[in-house]
């Protein structure tokens, strides 16, 4: 309940008095800067510590309480944004982000640093990591924002998310009202952006990260850039859509623009992306190359129901994805983990029918379970439901599970929705009461004596039975077995950091908040969201790497924009390059290049390092259909084939065409020991003719190492 105390009308008095207005229930009268901001206190984006007194004299402040894993306080980030545009701190106002952690982890200053890059927060924050000020001005709940005037007098809060209007008015009040008492100052007030200190990095902040195992490709949200990547499998850049700014356009792969994707699909050439701060659900069509809206309306909603065909539903903050089957063909829909509104959603890619329901028709986005309340509640009807921010999604369709696993990150659990009836089940985590949302920690058990810390992610591997867990601010990876609700630590130190082994439990994590399976249940992909890498855990050989990513025009904090043609990884100064004679060909014909490769005397390909080619045309890339192409090198016995179908329209070139194979092989001595990388490559100049014709041409690219 928000109370104003001023003057009655008789009176003339404004409405923004010097009177006395309630937090809560009790009257605050806090006067000049009585304490705010205690000593020792840590400060981000500034260059010192702010006071009431000092710097803060002679401005309106908008305090905003906030903690960084609530979607609640995130969705009013833009509301203070858009009020940093219309008044400067010369114009008298100051935003002051004030971080009260919910969590234990939420208190380090380096996760607090983190989350102000995260979420492009550019005005100062301050880490009440003891909660001193939230007690002394009695905040109750995430997200609170609360005005102070020029005097360090106290003028209003406003409790929760919706409140963008209202935020506006009162502070053009205040402003007004100052302004006209002559109480207002113009100096600046000292700001120091941390972002400006870090160094450059290939990925920011990656979020999620999908497998497609019959290409070979993953696909990887690159939040902090706004883009999604599609990689090879030995981390060849195939496709860079969006970024480096945020932005919402549909359109080429080279137009399009996203903010801040979170969860992602790849199947085949078409990627589903979530893409968060915008409130859409995206798809890419890599063979089309465009980039089309499926559901939203491109700002917050609030419906909680749905229903409406996708373009025309809003919906709110959608943060993973996972392709399921309701009723019609494999894969005709797609759950949507909402956190926005705390519930799961079905998005129609073709007709279908959820359980319980009447069939719906394709691109329909509608409620499948969660009440909208946040809390912890499972039950037999999935509309009674409820859920606290679910992040994480992982379909697990095979008898006997059928079912969806669900992170559900506010309540620390991992829950399960049954996909026969919707019935929401307990896996681990959390405990039994379904309004207490502080039941975490870092517990290795059964059921709800386990204890995670707002978990982001899941995957299943259905050739073990077993679903993994990105434990993200116990810094960990765990695995459960559904069948006896056992959760135990597969990674991690539980301590925040970025070192790899010598084992999984001795390698370290920083906020992992994406996961996915590969190679049969074998390797987890591992978004390390605050370390800015992807990490590839073996689970047969128990060890961690990097997932090396090459797209070498983009490594800094603001990647070139491209789709398409990335170029391949640089080869080193000792690699041979053959140059090979023109080679006659026609439009439509087919260019065999026979790769025969021998390595040197005693020694044999390295099976933990994978070889590999890829084939280009620098300048030309249509050759190629506008990409690298890349494949493995497994044997070298034999000669490899590989096939470059000319297009049977030219374009238009001023210099030769030519063709690039570039291979890098990774060879051992044969009795162990040492090992050594080898590199080399071909081009092939092309002479086209005018005439479209069928059939091959083969050349034989021959090289000894």
């Amino acid at each position: 309940v928000l109370l104003y105390l001023f003057p009655p009308a008789s009176s003339q008095g404004p409405l923004l008095s010097e009177c006395h207005y309630t937090i809560g229930c009790k009257m605050v009268m806090i006067l000049f800067g009585n304490a705010y901001f205690s000593a020792g206190l840590e400060w981000l984006n500034t260059e010192g510590p702010l006071s009431f007194t000092r710097e803060l004299a002679g401005k309106v402040v908008v305090l905003d309480f906030f903690t960084y894993c609530c979607i609640n306080c995130i969705h009013i980030l833009p509301d203070l944004h858009q009020l940093e545009k219309k008044h400067s701190v010369k114009d008298g106002l100051v935003i002051v982000g004030v971080h009260s952690a919910k969590f234990p982890n939420e208190k380090v200053l380096q996760n607090v640093q983190s989350a102000v890059l995260r979420y492009n927060i550019t005005h100062p924050v301050v880490n009440d990591g003891d909660a001193r000020l939230w007690h002394e001005l009695e905040v109750a709940c995430w997200p609170t924002l609360v005005l102070i005037g020029p005097k360090g007098n106290l003028l209003f809060s406003l409790v929760g998310e919706g409140h963008r209007e209202r935020l506006a008015l009162f502070t053009n009040t205040s402003l007004r009202h100052y302004r006209d008492q002559v109480l207002l100052s113009d100096h600046l007030v000292g700001t120091k952006l941390y972002r400006d200190s870090l160094p450059p990095s290939l990925l920011s902040f990656p979020g999620k990260v999908a497998v497609d195992s019959s290409r070979k490709r993953l696909a990887i949200a690159d939040t902090g850039h706004h883009r999604v990547l599609v990689v090879s499998s030995i981390g060849l850049v195939l496709y860079s859509i969006g970024g480096p700014e945020s932005g919402r356009k549909d359109g080429n792969l080279d137009e399009a623009t996203f903010c801040s994707p979170q969860g992602i699909v790849i199947k085949g050439d078409t990627v589903f992306v979530a893409d968060t701060e915008n409130h859409l659900i995206r798809k890419i069509d890599l063979l089309e190359g465009q980039v089309s809206t499926l559901a939203g309306v491109g700002f917050q909603g609030t419906d909680m129901e749905g229903g409406a065909m996708g373009p025309q539903q809003p919906i709110s903050s959608p943060w993973d994805l996972a392709l399921g089957t309701a009723g019609g063909e494999e894969d005709n829909m797609l759950w949507v983990a909402m956190a926005g509104t705390h519930q799961i959603w079905a998005l129609f890619l073709e007709n279908g029918k959820l359980p319980k329901r009447s069939e719906s028709k394709a691109g329909t986005c509608v409620r499948f379970a969660g009440s909208g309340n946040e809390e912890n509640r499972n039950n037999a009807y999935p509309q009674k439901a409820g859920f606290a921010q679910p992040s994480g999604l992982a379909p697990a369709p095979e008898e006997p599970w059928g079912c969806l696993y669900v992170a559900d990150s506010e309540s620390s659990t991992v829950r399960s929705l049954a996909l026969k009836d919707g019935a929401v089940k307990l896996l681990v985590g959390g405990e039994r009461d379904p309004l207490n949302l502080f039941a975490f920690g870092d517990v290795d058990g059964k059921g709800v004596d386990a204890k995670l810390q707002h978990p982001l992610d899941v995957a299943w591997a259905p050739d073990q039975g077993l679903l993994y867990v990105a434990d993200s601010y116990n810094h960990k990876i765990k695995v459960v077995d559904p069948k006896t609700r056992q959760c135990l630590v597969v990674a991690g130190t539980g301590e925040a950091g970025d070192v790899l082994g010598p084992g999984l439990t001795e390698s370290s994590f920083n906020e992992p908040g994406g996961l996915c399976v590969g190679e049969g249940g074998r390797v987890l992909y591992v978004a390390d969201t605050n370390n800015h890498h992807l990490k590839v855990l073996d689970l047969d050989t128990k060890t961690v790497s990097l997932f090396p990513i090459s797209l070498e025009d983009a490594v800094d904090s603001a990647p070139t924009k491209s789709s398409g043609p990335c170029k391949v990884p640089k080869l080193p100064k000792s690699a041979s390059r053959v140059k090979m004679p023109p080679l006659a060909v026609s439009p439509g014909q087919t260019v065999n290049l026979e790769l025969v490769l021998s390595l040197p005397e005693g020694t044999k390909l390295t099976e933990d390092a994978p070889s590999f080619w890829t084939l280009s045309a620098e300048g030309n890339e249509w050759l190629v259909g506008n990409q690298v192409v890349t494949g493995d090198i497994q044997n070298l016995s034999q000669p490899l084939s590989i096939p470059a179908i000319l297009p049977k329209v030219l374009k238009a070139t001023e210099a030769s065409p030519s063709l690039t194979l570039s291979v890098w092989v990774y060879c051992c001595l044969a009795g162990g020991g040492a090992c050594m990388m080898k590199a080399a490559s071909f081009t092939q100049p092309l002479q086209i003719g005018s005439t479209p014709r069928n059939g091959s041409v083969t050349v034989t690219l021959a090289h000894a190492f």
